[in-house]
This record gives C-alpha cells, sequence and structure tokens, in this order.
C-alpha cells in the first residue's frame, strides 16, 4: 500500500501562484511515476501533470504547460506541483496519484493508470 497525503491548496487571486505537495509513505517512492489531476463540480476527473520515476520526463495537459511545473524528491518522498498565474478555470480539488512503473520513462494519462490516491486539497482562483 501506497499513502498519499497533498497539503498547499487554498483560495488565491487570478494571477496568484500555489505550490502543491504531496507526501508518500509506505512503499519506495522511487519506484512509482506520480501524477496530478483535477475535478471541478459536474466535471470528470482530467489530467494535470506526470513526471517518471527519477523525474526525467514529464508531461502536460495542454492547458497547463507553461504555467504549472510539476518535480519530485525522491530523498523526501514527495512531488509537487507549482502552479503559477493561475486562472478562475483551474479551480478543482486537486489530487495526486502514484503508478508502479518499471521503466523510467513510463507515465499515465488517464485515472485507470493510477494505483493509489489522496485525498485531495481545494485551489480556487477568484476572478
Amino acid at each position: 500500500q501506497v499513502q498519499l497525503v497533498e497539503s498547499g491548496g487554498g483560495l488565491v487571486q487570478a494571477g496568484d501562484s500555489l505550490k502543491l505537495a504531496c507526501v508518500a509513505s509506505g512503499r519506495t517512492f522511487s519506484n512509482y511515476a506520480m501524477g496530478w489531476f483535477r475535478q471541478a463540480p459536474g466535471k470528470e476527473r482530467e489530467f494535470v501533470a506526470a513526471i517518471s520515476r527519477s523525474g526525467s520526463y514529464t508531461d502536460y495537459v495542454h492547458s497547463v504547460k507553461g504555467r504549472f511545473t510539476i518535480s519530485r524528491d525522491n530523498a523526501k518522498n514527495t512531488v509537487y506541483l507549482q502552479m503559477n498565474s493561475l486562472k478562475p478555470e483551474d479551480t478543482a480539488v486537486y489530487y495526486c496519484a502514484a503508478k508502479r512503473t518499471f521503466a523510467d520513462t513510463t507515465v499515465s494519462v488517464t485515472p485507470g493508470g493510477y494505483n493509489y490516491w489522496g485525498q485531495g486539497t481545494q485551489v480556487t482562483a477568484s476572478s
């Protein structure tokens, strides 16, 4: 089992920044690719960003490219999501997820590709 705990959400003005963190415990963190997803009320869970085991490969949904940065610190068992220039449409509950992988370049952009999920943290960007 892998336990994931997100933090760092909050209420900000459009244009502001937030940095989310997700701390993992229970298994060897560096064996897992990590992803961030979000879900707004009435909408399906949406892929935001993913990072490979070593951090050498990342992927983003088009709408956040150039504004969001995913990173990880394997020594701290933590994955981060730096969110800059937040927009009202970024408002959602943000979830981190872990995917057991055997190749460093493997990530997934679909929720079904992940084995473990955190409880989520609310991000609200007001206009």
